[in-house]
C-alpha cells in the first residue's frame, strides 16, 4: 500500500458499480447475437464454385433447402431428396404461399426487392430444382440465389 502524508491509506476501488457493467455487456451481447432462425432437417453439401458474391441485406432473404432427410427423418420421411421450408418439410405447392408469407412480413418497399436463397445438395437431381423454380416464377419471386461454397485452389 502506498501511504499519504500523514500515514493515511488510500481507500479501496468501490465495486458497487461492477455488475451494473456485467449486466450491460450480458445485455449488449444478447441483443447482438443473432441465433440460427431455422433448423436444418435436410443434409446439405453445397456444390463449389468459382465465382460468388456475398448476400449484403440477410432480411430480405428467404431460404429454400433442398435434400436427403437427416438421419432423424429417414425413417419417416425415407431418403428422396425433400424441400424444406422454415422448420418443416414441405411439397412444391407449398412454395407460393411460403413467399407470400415472407413477403407479407416484409415492409412494402423491399418486398419487391426480396431474394429467395435456394440451398440444394449437390447429389440433388436437376428436376426438382426445375420444379422449385417454376413454382417461385408463379409466385413471382424472379431473384433467386444459389447458395455454393469457394471452390479450393487445386481445381
Amino acid at each position: 500500500m502506498f501511504r499519504k502524508k500523514g500515514g493515511k491509506k488510500t481507500p479501496k476501488i468501490s465495486t458497487a458499480s461492477l455488475p451494473d457493467i456485467v449486466f450491460m455487456l450480458l445485455f449488449f451481447f444478447m441483443v447482438v447475437t443473432v441465433m440460427r432462425e431455422t433448423e436444418q432437417l435436410v443434409n446439405v453439401k453445397y456444390p463449389k464454385a468459382t465465382e460468388l458474391q456475398k448476400l449484403e441485406k440477410k432480411s430480405l432473404v428467404s431460404s429454400i433447402y433442398i435434400g436427403k432427410p437427416t438421419p432423424k427423418y429417414t425413417e419417416k420421411f425415407g431418403t428422396a431428396p425433400r424441400i424444406q421450408l422454415n422448420d418443416a418439410f414441405a411439397d412444391k405447392e407449398d412454395i407460393i404461399s411460403f413467399i407470400q408469407d415472407e413477403r407479407s412480413q416484409l415492409d412494402e418497399k423491399l418486398q419487391n426487392k426480396m431474394t429467395t436463397s435456394l440451398k440444394v445438395d449437390q447429389d440433388v437431381k436437376m428436376g426438382i430444382i426445375t420444379d422449385v423454380k417454376k413454382e417461385l416464377r408463379k409466385a413471382g419471386a424472379l431473384k433467386i440465389n444459389y447458395s455454393a461454397v469457394q471452390r479450393g485452389g487445386d481445381n
